[in-house]
């Protein structure tokens, strides 16, 4: 992986930590995942000026990639109902690099490294350790676990998508802003259906999530879309997944979750994976 390419899916992995957290951390979890999917637009609807539109080859990507993304966004909301940050996202974001690189390798060919597999397999296994060393309520909540089991399942789903889908689009960024503008579309005819109220309350108290957490978390996608097209997508995922890191600080530091000595040796292992995949060569 280019260093270039690295590090900007580093950035990717901050951004995508604070927006998480800025859905975990409000009082009204929709409002704040509204806030994070239709505040996609102020970036995505300008953007379409600026670049290519895709390919007609990879709508059948968008379209796929249109109801993964809002599954996802489903689980992972119901997931940050009923559990803590620092239980559902290290079990999410700790299955998705297994399976993108599990599906990459033995059903579509990707060659990958004995070391590159190795790092994959060395950051997930940190970031699922995370998970594992909860204390009073972390195991015991078997919901919370499915349901973000469920959610890591659809990352590495609408990943794969993805990553192909820009490729033969042809150009991530105009990929990802007709997939951004599609979904957030989505999102607010869902909302509208189901919880009314939170559109009413977006342009109030949802103004924060909606520019910050939006921006975000558009900004860190696009990265990751553009790094699919340059490296490994199961590489990318794995990378990516390094935000557990992150959201592990914001947890701690600005959501009073507890730090254990556990937490510091899952850290430590999801480091030397990303070490290792730094070290690594195509």
């Amino acid at each position: 992986m280019e260093p270039l390419v690295f590090f900007a899916v580093l950035a990717a992995a901050l951004l995508h930590a604070v927006w998480n957290a800025l859905v975990k951390g409000g009082k009204d979890k929709r409002l704040n995942m509204a806030g994070v999917v239709i505040g996609h637009l102020p970036i995505a609807v300008p953007m379409l000026a600026f670049v290519p539109a895709p390919d007609p080859a990879a709508y059948p990507y968008l379209i796929a990639g249109m109801a993964l993304h809002f599954g996802y966004q489903w689980f992972l909301l119901g997931s940050y109902k009923i559990g803590d940050l620092t239980q559902v996202y290290p079990i999410a974001r700790g299955v998705a690099p297994l399976l993108v690189a599990a599906v990459s390798v033995l059903g579509l060919g990707v060659d990958l490294s004995g070391m590159e597999i190795l790092a994959v397999v060395t950051i997930a296994a940190g970031i699922l350790s995370i998970s594992l060393v909860r204390g009073a309520d972390g195991l015991r909540n078997g919901k919370a676990t499915v349901m973000a089991l469920t959610t890591g399942c659809f990352i590495a789903s609408y990943s794969l998508v993805d990553g192909m889908g820009a490729r033969v689009a042809g150009t991530a960024l105009g990929y990802y802003a007709w997939l951004g503008i599609a979904n957030s579309l989505i999102f607010i005819v869902f909302m509208a259906a189901t919880t009314p109220q939170v559109l009413r309350d977006l342009p109030t108290k949802g103004l924060k999530v909606f520019f910050v957490g939006g921006a975000a978390s558009f900004i860190a996608y696009s990265l990751v879309m553009w790094a699919f097209t340059k490296s490994p997508i199961a590489l990318v995922t794995a990378l990516r997944e390094t935000s557990i890191i992150f959201a592990l600080l914001i947890g701690v530091l600005l959501m009073n979750e507890r730090l254990s000595l556990g937490k510091v040796l899952s850290t430590m292992i999801t480091l030397i994976g990303v070490i290792l995949l730094r070290a690594s060569r195509n």
